[in-house]
């Protein structure tokens, strides 16, 4: 049975304190006539802080995250947060500086800043590395920019297209529109790569350039990335690496050696940086030394000892404050230098070696997408033998009963109830077979008992919910009224609960 959990609103209660506030140490003043309110603060609840703490504890305990269970969500990589990273990253000399210090003071935080910049630029087979970006989509926006200031300084000004695979991330065609490009979509060939024909066929003299995530979101590695690269540059066009995915290649092929002139990082993807619920994350981003010039800053700068920040001379500017986010290079450069070379090859061979083994014990009931080995995720389809009536979102929802996060739906778009599954390196076999039962039974249900999957999920505080809706028309403040209708649906449906057997 579920247990009903009044709202925060309904526990108040008049003359409650959850606050025990020290004695003023500085004399008191009054406040400007004209900064005081001049309506009475109501409706505001009054609780104990013990409420206040079980309230916001129960809250955090329906989350799920990757610490609590797997979290398969394809082309985002979820995975385990080391914790000796946390250590790290709490260390006085890193939690306890200003960016506004002056350089001499925070040689530590910059040959840190310096060293991973020197890292992922060998990773990755570039030249010049920046930090600053805040997230792989700032890191986008920075690199076609990035473009446009090159061939504006050479005088192309015709270069007005950008080329976007239809198995790209949804950011890349909304970045490259964001800056001003016409957006050119190249189709995808039976085999999961760019079609060489159609980029052919579109590619000219106002190509600005090229935006390749490789393995792509079809889970796989484009066999003619070379070929596609000699063509973008053959007409005078660049080649940018969307570094999504780069979890899957760390250690095995560097994208700067294949033709990619600029690419951005997921540090808190690739290399184990906390999502952090939109935020912070580490777009950092690598170039060819031609594009160096063009690079927001500050980037570090080593020299006689001393490391300092500079803003390279045609720099397109800032894209955040300071140097961006330091705790997360803190944490990145953690786990890079545990790992070491040898060890970040280990980790997208383990990747790939659990998507595929995903692959190959799922394939016989949801078709694969494309019949040929994956990268670090495998794209299935919700289209299930015998049961015409059950989609891809009703299989993600019973997921959930079996305590799963469910995983990338309905995309790459180009697939047919796409369902697209990064196991990540992290996960034990146990897990992995531990899914693949859930997986099993599901599409068991699927044609035994198909009302449980449309009813799914069962188990969980609140039922499903009319997601379009809810975007289109969110309530967002507390409704007695919504909240006791809620209550009312959670006692009506507790008879339907169907558990996991597996």
């Amino acid at each position: 049975m579920n247990t009903y959990e009044p709202p925060i609103f309904e526990l108040s209660g008049s003359g409650k304190v959850g606050a025990s506030l020290p004695a003023v140490g500085v004399p008191t003043s009054e406040l400007p006539s004209e900064l005081l309110r001049t309506d009475d603060l109501q409706g505001l609840p009054e609780l104990s802080e013990t409420e206040v703490v079980r309230h916001f504890t129960r809250i955090s305990q329906r989350n799920f995250c990757i610490d609590t269970g797997m979290y398969p969500l394809g082309s985002c990589t979820m995975k385990y947060n080391p914790k000796i990273h946390e250590e790290a990253a709490r260390l006085p000399g890193f939690a306890h500086i200003h960016p506004l210090q002056d350089e001499a003071s925070v040689q530590g935080a910059l040959r840190l800043s310096y060293e991973l910049q020197q890292l992922l630029a060998e990773i990755a087979g570039f030249d010049e590395v920046c930090l600053q970006p805040a997230a792989g989509a700032q890191g986008e926006f920075a690199g076609i920019l990035v473009f446009r200031a090159y061939h504006l300084d050479r005088g192309d000004e015709q270069r007005d297209e950008v080329l976007c695979p239809n198995s790209a991330h949804g950011t890349n065609p909304a970045t490259a529109a964001m800056v001003g490009f016409k957006v050119i979509e190249i189709a995808t060939d039976a085999r999961g790569n760019v079609d060489l024909a159609d980029l052919r066929a579109k590619v000219g003299p106002r190509t600005a350039g090229l935006m390749l995530t490789n393995p792509n979101t079809l889970g796989l590695f484009d066999e003619h990335v070379q070929e596609v690269a000699q063509i973008v540059h053959d007409a005078g066009g660049l080649m940018y690496g969307d570094g999504a995915n780069f979890n899957a290649i760390l250690g095995i092929v560097r994208p700067g050696d294949v033709g990619f002139d600029f690419m951005h990082y997921n540090l808190h993807k690739t290399f184990t940086t906390p999502h952090g619920g939109g935020g912070p994350g580490c777009g950092a981003v690598g170039c060819k030394a031609f594009l160096a010039p063009y690079l927001p800053g500050p980037i570090i700068h080593h020299e006689n000892g001393q490391y300092t920040r500079y803003v390279p001379e045609k720099s397109i500017g800032r894209v955040k404050s300071f140097m961006g986010n330091f705790g997360m290079f803190v944490r990145a450069y953690t786990y890079i230098r545990m790992l070491g070379a040898a060890g970040l090859r280990e980790i997208s061979e383990n990747a790939v070696l659990n998507a595929n083994y995903l692959r190959v014990k799922l394939q016989d009931v949801y078709p694969v997408a494309y019949d040929r080995p994956c990268m670090h995720e495998v794209v299935l389809q919700g289209k299930l033998k015998d049961a015409p009536d059950i989609h891809t979102l009703d299989i993600a929802k019973r997921l959930i009963d079996f305590g799963f996060h469910p995983p990338t739906v309905y995309f790459p778009i180009s697939v047919a109830e796409a369902i697209m599954i990064e196991p990540t390196e992290t996960e034990s076999k146990q897990n992995l077979d531990a899914f693949i039962a859930a997986m099993r039974q599901i599409a068991h249900e699927a044609v035994e008992t198909p009302e449980v999957l449309h009813a799914a999920p069962t188990t969980t505080p609140v039922r499903r919910l009319d997601e379009v809706g809810a975007a289109r028309k969110p309530v967002l403040k507390y409704d007695r009224a919504a909240i006791a209708a809620l209550r009312g649906q959670a006692a009506s449906t507790d008879d339907q609960i169907v558990r996991p057997t597996y």
